[in-house]
């Protein structure tokens, strides 16, 4: 009989059978599909040579008047800016003590030093840097006291722990000196969403009667940053804290300030978001403090900088400041600029923003209501277009929202952490037309699985990658990604893991869904495959693995005895000159498996053949 084509329809299909879905995809991991053809995604490499503090929620590429390249990564404990592969440390400070408000507590043979500051402000984890401290004796030196250290505990509101870098060998009680200063960053946030539980944590019903609920308190508990640049600068916002100001032109070895300790009027003390809208320069506020009302935060207000200024907030008739407020939703979730507008989310609702000039400034129009969005990063501007993930499912802002139509729906939302869903981030990656979202499984407390989707070919497919912010404008043309073990890295960037020293394979495969004869009574026998594969752009000796799984009914295993019948498994290595497969194996339906644990392995796959015959129906 002549060969048969195995072709495969793009894109990987959950939310049907095996039998359903014949013809299609079912499963892959470290694939994309590309002109309808599945291959491996590209690999990554570090950014940075050290890694951070934190987990990084937020990533923030630009270019400096004199080419300097810049990223910007919030984490949950520092705001670091990269100049090439070192993280800066350019975390504002809230506080520095007059001289001599810092005393230190030494024990014998302990590294444990109790710090005394009335009133100091911390919370666990808060970084602190002592100068001017001297000798306590022994080995804890002016040296060792003189470093930034984390605190480790909290004794009250006047005391805390700091771990030293030497143990001591004398006790000493309330000394350091008359000089000590004690300069403070701002407090730490939280890497994980908070659960309550209890009577209150919940809507009434929201589990069995006389059960504790587990809900997740809003996302202002986790750490959350949002950044843009006004020109050459950085502007930078903790969800539900103060707007910062970074000069570039200062150099590295500076911090961010908050933007009230800067000459102007009646800048925003607090907010959710910021960002400078690209078209006419006015730095937006959204979820904060109205002017008539500083310091007390309203989720729902938005407001706007006079023109070409970061500084001036107050609205009068010299100015082009103002603000908006919106009145569907109970907050802002998030807000997202495109070529003509700033699309902006609130936990009901969807508003498109523009600027209109004098005498209002901005308008503000509700495109659509009952939407929703799972957090503040989960919305992402391709074009003119805007992708986000909700609820239960995935929506399209391109003038009007609509609900995209996903094949891999139930198998993403039914396998989430509830929890943790404010994690969720979502990135463009242009260059293969496609929006991706990280997020946690139920297993995970960070983002340990990701969704895309190919908006040209409107197909889906997905797999495991641990990133916790992605930025599509990169440095060197790559897109650049933040995962939880503190590092930034290229992606889309050779074939291999590069979180690794040596790189490790992707681990890559795509599996099919059965293929069968007819209505599948009959049985078939495979005889030989030919295999159509390329290694391209792969280095060394590319090698992937070709497996054919036969079942007896969609229910068999691929190796279990059925009525006398062994159902089999074939595997075989595939290399580039490999002509074809001598196979021996029998059943009602057959699906392909393709992968590779190679480094430095691109793989492509194309249309192979299978020599498949009629074998009965016993």
């Amino acid at each position: 009989m002549p060969l048969q084509k195995l072709q495969f329809r793009p894109g990987i299909v959950q939310d049907t059978t095996d039998y359903t879905n014949e013809g299609g995809w079912r499963d892959g991991d470290k694939i994309r599909f590309r002109l309808g053809l599945p291959e491996t995604i590209g690999g990554w490499t570090r950014l940075t040579s050290t890694t951070m503090l934190g987990t990084c929620r937020d990533l923030h590429t630009w270019t400096s008047l004199t080419g300097t390249r810049y990223v910007a990564a919030g984490t949950s404990q520092k705001l670091y800016v990269v100049d090439g592969s070192d993280p800066n440390d350019i975390t504002p400070i809230r506080l520095v003590t007059s001289a001599g408000d810092v005393t230190f507590a030494a024990t014998n043979g302990s590294a444990t030093i109790t710090v005394a500051d009335t009133a100091h402000g911390c919370v666990l984890g808060d970084f602190v840097t002592f100068s001017g401290a001297v000798s306590l004796g022994g080995a804890i030196t002016a040296t060792v006291l003189n470093q930034e250290y984390q605190v480790t505990s909290l004794v009250n509101a006047n005391s805390y722990t700091i771990t030293a870098t030497a143990t001591a060998n004398a006790s000493d009680t309330g000394n350091g000196g008359t000089n000590t200063v004690g300069t403070y960053q701002i407090n730490v946030g939280l890497n994980d969403a908070a659960v309550g539980s209890g009577w209150g944590a919940g809507t009434y019903s929201r589990g069995t009667w006389g059960s504790a609920a587990n809900v997740t308190i809003p996302s202002t508990s986790l750490r959350l940053w949002s950044m843009d640049n006004f020109g050459e600068d950085l502007l930078a916002n903790i969800r539900g804290g103060a707007i910062y100001y970074w000069d570039t032109s200062a150099g590295t070895g500076t911090r961010a300030v908050n933007i009230t300790s800067v000459s102007g009027s009646a800048q925003p003390q607090v907010a959710n978001i910021v960002l400078v809208s690209e078209r006419d320069r006015h730095v937006l506020a959204f979820g904060c403090d109205p002017e008539a009302d500083p310091g007390n935060l309203d989720p729902l207000t938005i407001r706007f900088s006079s023109q070409e200024s970061f500084t001036v907030w107050n609205a009068s008739g010299t100015t082009t400041a103002g603000e908006l407020r919106i009145g569907t939703g109970s907050e802002i979730v998030a807000a997202v600029q495109t070529k003509q507008q700033v699309v902006v989310f609130t936990d009901r609702s969807v508003s498109a923003m523009q600027y209109i000039g004098a005498p209002f400034t901005f308008g503000l129009s509700e495109v659509s209501t009952n939407t929703s969005i799972l957090g503040q990063n989960a919305a992402v501007a391709v074009g003119d277009s805007v992708y986000w993930m909700g609820n239960d499912v995935f929506y399209r802002y391109d003038g009007n929202v609509s609900i995209l139509p996903c094949a891999v729906e139930e198998y993403v939302f039914d396998n989430v952490n509830s929890s943790q869903l404010s994690k969720v981030t979502a990135g463009g990656n242009a260059e293969f037309n496609e929006v991706w979202w990280f997020y946690p499984s139920a297993s995970s407390e960070n983002n340990d699985r990701y969704v895309v989707y190919n908006y040209l070919e409107k197909i889906w497919f997905y797999g495991t990658l641990d990133r916790t912010a992605w930025d599509e404008g990169g440095v060197s043309g790559f897109p650049i990604a933040a995962s939880p073990d503190g590092n930034i890295y290229f992606q889309e960037n050779g074939f291999s893991d590069g979180s690794t020293n040596p790189p490790s394979a992707l681990n890559s495969f795509v599996e099919s869904s059965g293929v069968d004869i007819g209505d599948g009574q009959q049985f078939m026998s495979v005889k030989r495959i030919i295999p159509d594969i390329g290694f391209r752009n792969s280095t060394g000796d590319p090698l992937a693995t070709f497996t054919l799984n036969a079942r007896t009914y969609p229910g068999s295993g691929t190796t279990q005895t059925q009525s006398g019948n062994t159902v089999r498994s074939v595997a075989s290595p595939v290399e580039q000159y490999t002509e074809q497969l001598d196979v021996r194996i029998r059943g009602r339906a057959v699906s392909l498996r393709v992968e590779s644990n190679q480094v430095n392995t691109q793989w492509r796959l194309g249309t192979p053949r299978i020599d498949l015959r009629p074998d009965g129906r016993r």
